[in-house]
């Protein structure tokens, strides 16, 4: 039986405890990490900030071109969800059983040459060339990132390619070569519609038809070995009315 000096101090090391919880600092949620195609930063970055306002927890996003990607999923980064730019690298890590399900086909793009804002404006056909003499044309690489493969197949099907191989710059990713041509040091490059979508620093001087190349289609595919709750999740968010008109303002094909 319990005297009452015990069954005081039972209760006054309860009351610490309780009071030790309260102060306590609450365990968040891990993030949800989300490996993406370079050229969605913006719309996924305003989509994060929605997604954990809304209860879901934190988003850790990782961006760049999807090849980088890809090989850095086969080679184990932890990922839990892979937004990729082209099916091709989507296709690839399924090949190597890193993907768990069917990828999800989210939205669209297109292509466009771009150049600052105050260059006079190059047209895009065989006179393009030569009236780059001398000056850099930028786009992503084609032996790696989506939007460079996509500008590869479009050049070449206009019999461009052989001609502006010599001043081509190859950039890592959609952003580098957009940043490239904000910054005057390139006179033009092939960006996503996208990318140049409301930017002020650039002017769009052509629109490359959507037969000149692959259709651009944006996939989602749930990483095999990451939380693929959270990772559901997360691709579910994508697809709310919210997120997609998220990607629509930032200038994404949705049908």
């Amino acid at each position: 039986m319990a005297t009452p000096r015990h069954g005081n101090l039972v209760g006054a090391l309860a009351g610490i405890l309780f009071l030790l919880t309260l102060a306590l600092p609450a365990i968040a949620d891990p993030p949800v990490t989300i490996f993406a195609a370079a050229s969605t930063a913006p719309a996924i970055e305003e989509i994060a900030v929605l997604y954990e306002a809304a209860g879901n927890g934190p988003v850790r996003a990782v961006f760049a071109s999807s090849g980088v990607l890809a090989r850095q999923i086969d080679n184990g980064a932890p990922a839990d969800l892979f937004l990729s730019a082209n099916p091709g690298w989507m296709d690839w890590l399924a090949e190597r059983e890193a993907i768990q399900g069917d990828p999800v086909a989210l939205f669209g793009n297109g292509l466009v040459l771009v150049q600052p804002a105050d260059a006079a404006i190059l047209a895009l056909d065989e006179t393009l060339p030569a009236r780059l003499t001398g000056q850099r044309f930028a786009m992503g690489d084609p032996d790696h990132v989506p939007a460079g493969i996509y500008a590869r197949q479009a050049l070449e099907n206009m019999g461009l390619w052989d001609r502006l191989g010599a001043m081509t710059i190859r950039m890592k990713d959609a952003r580098a070569t957009l940043l490239l041509v904000q910054r005057g040091e390139a006179a033009a490059g092939i960006v996503y519609a996208s990318d140049a979508n409301g930017d002020s620093r650039l002017q769009i001087s052509a629109t490359i038809p959507d037969g000149a190349h692959d259709p651009i289609v944006y996939h989602a595919g749930i990483v095999k070995d990451g939380d693929r709750k959270a990772a559901h999740r997360l691709l579910e968010f994508l697809r709310t009315p919210e997120s997609t008109d998220i990607f629509r303002r930032r200038g994404f094909r949705l049908e």
